[in-house]
């Protein structure tokens, strides 16, 4: 492990504040009352904001949103935006950067009946600065004393913790450890949160930076678009990426200072447990696995990457052949495999400009779309490289479907439109005889399948349909 950042044992221990004794039956990390919501940064889709509208009591319920941590980039004009997309009706601004103005009576009384509290990104030392020992912090604190919920994205979402990582006034946050920033609002007790892990390559940062010395510390993370729900101690993560815990109570991933989760699994914060993971509900065994992909472990075959999610969980994301990355990067995360034909469902989402011509512009839009992170187009080619990581954020983003709703977006051309095991199925494959690499939507289960080789003798057509008959027949 590499070195970590300079600062003594002291300094950081000494930034934990007190806490008295708790009965055993209640919460050792989480909110006694109300919830928790941490987000990675990035994209969010419905499901997160849909979420965090839900447990702050529906769409007539009061919610206030804190830019501060924007500081000049924040647009009072934009501020809750995503918040009204996903139904919420009624969103207050609450910002000011002056402590006197949120200690003062008048400002803290137009949230005294908030039911949630949204902290959006920039740098959290300015959230330090502006409320930390105010009056408006403890009115944040009081939404959860009656069952509403607090969450944020980013510098938002590390601002939850009782440990502040990333906190230094400046705009550099690479430093882990500033002396005069290191207590958050304390929402999760003796915890720190790291965010935009994947795509901004952090994974190793807190391990080497803290929990290493800090044993008794949780330390949890979330990549972008991707968000835990807290209640009580339990937490399940949500959304288009990976979470990540430090200092759990269990064998971490091999080679990994860490557990990692994905959408649909569960954690106990308090017992540092995992207490589920989605793909244990499914038919897709490790022994099935073996039989299925076992050709692939070694490398022989060139490698292999896998993703299964229905309803949101992620029932399978695994890379085969592919070695440990630097930095902790998920090997589904890389390589960036060809496309094929698969890019075309990609480039459905190209707008070229008046002339017809196709712009860098363009590119760019097509590539954010889901938050995608390592997506390329070559414009000499006009081909596509991605993982299938990437691939899922597209889905989601291209696809958008609202929790409890019908997935009802017409598919790119590129599909085909058929059906399978009783279900309409939409299906492009890398190549035109159903080889190398697939995209496979059961739309009316919200079921996806991606699969990635470089494997030119892959049938990838029937290796996805084994995965379906698994995943969407019942046991004999």
């Amino acid at each position: 492990m590499r070195k970590a950042l300079a600062l003594s044992l002291a300094v950081v221990a000494c930034a934990q504040p007190a806490t008295s004794p708790r009965p055993s039956s209640a919460p050792r990390v989480g909110p006694e009352k109300g919830s928790v919501l941490v987000v990675g940064g990035g994209q969010q889709g419905p499901e997160i904001f849909a979420k965090f509208i839900e447990l702050a009591g529906g769409p007539d319920a009061l919610i206030v949103e804190v830019p501060t941590a924007g500081g000049d980039s924040i647009d009072l004009a934009t501020v809750g935006r995503g918040l009204r997309a996903a139904g919420a009706k009624n969103v207050v601004v609450y910002h000011t950067t002056s402590k006197a103005i949120a200690d003062a009576d008048t400002f803290v009384a137009k949230i005294a009946n908030a039911r949630g509290v949204w902290f959006g990104g920039g740098r959290h030392y300015r959230l330090v600065n502006s409320y930390a020992g105010t009056k408006s912090q403890r009115a944040f604190e009081a939404v959860l004393a009656r069952g509403g919920v607090v969450g944020g994205s980013s510098a938002g979402a590390s601002i939850l913790a009782s440990y502040l990582i990333r906190g230094a006034p400046s705009n550099d946050n690479r430093m882990m450890n500033h002396p005069q920033y290191l207590t958050g609002f304390g929402y999760l007790r003796n915890t720190a949160i790291d965010q935009h892990v994947v795509a901004r390559e952090r994974l190793p940062d807190l391990y080497d930076s803290l929990t290493i010395r800090r044993r008794d510390l949780l330390a949890i993370s979330e990549d972008e678009g991707t968000a835990w729900v807290v209640r009580g101690d339990t937490a399940e993560l949500i959304g288009r990426g990976k979470g990540f815990v430090y200092n759990a109570r269990e064998l971490t991933d091999a080679g990994r200072p860490f557990v990692t989760l994905l959408p649909g699994d569960r954690f106990d914060l308090g017992a540092r447990r995992v207490l589920s993971r989605a793909a244990s509900a499914s038919r897709l065994d490790a022994a099935f696995l073996d039989e299925l992909f076992g050709a692939y472990a070694n490398g022989t075959r060139g490698p292999l990457s896998v993703m299964v999610a229905r309803n949101g969980r992620v029932l399978l994301n695994r890379a085969y052949g592919i070695p440990v990355q630097p930095r902790f990067t998920p090997e589904t995360a890389v390589p960036l495999f060809a496309l094929g034909k698969l890019g075309g469902v990609l480039s459905a989402s190209f707008a070229p400009d008046s002339t017809g011509r196709l712009t860098t512009a363009s590119v760019r839009r097509a590539q954010g779309i889901g938050g995608m992170q390592r997506a390329r187009y070559d414009t000499v080619s006009g081909q596509w490289t991605a993982n299938v990581d990437d691939l899922y954020r597209f889905e989601l983003g291209r696809f958008p479907v609202r929790p409890g709703a019908r997935d009802t977006v017409a598919p790119p051309a590129v599909f085909t439109v058929d059906t399978s095991l009783g279900r309409v199925r939409h299906a492009v494959y890398g190549t035109d005889d159903g080889m190398r690499s697939a995209w496979v939507r059961f739309p009316s289960e919200r079921v996806v399948i991606l699969l990635l080789s470089n494997d030119a003798t892959a049938d990838a057509e029937a290796l996805t349909q084994r995965l379906s008959e698994r995943l969407l027949m019942s046991r004999p």
